[in-house]
């Protein structure tokens, strides 16, 4: 999904940063853009060991969602699935980017 250094970015690239707390009802979007504004926002990411999950039709619909909103309810089931299970992989002391590491759900890897 990066653009190598010195070309541009892939201006279909699209992300989408979630963050859920404890006491919130459903996570909400902090961060989204397309282009080079999603490039920064994957870096940023890695660069803080957030795990990248790619999945076009689940960003598509969160990228619908206005900042610092809550995920809609038609959402809940596919991101708490992705929830669970990376906080499954990372209670087993795997990284999710592991060959150890059992399939996000909704993706298989190659």
């Amino acid at each position: 999904m990066s653009a190598l250094p010195g070309q541009p970015a892939d201006k279909s690239t699209l992300a989408v940063a979630l963050k859920y707390a404890p006491g919130d009802l459903a996570p909400r979007v902090i961060a989204k853009g397309r282009g080079l504004i999603a490039e920064e926002i994957i870096a940023r990411a890695k660069e803080h060991g957030v795990y990248v999950h790619e999945s076009p039709e689940l960003v598509t619909l969160l990228s619908q969602v206005d900042l610092d909103a809550h995920i809609p309810p038609a959402l809940y089931v596919a991101v708490a699935e992705l929830l669970a299970w990376l906080y499954q992989v990372e209670q087993k002391g795997i990284s999710p980017l592991s060959p150890l590491a059992p399939p996000p759900p909704g993706s298989a890897r190659p």
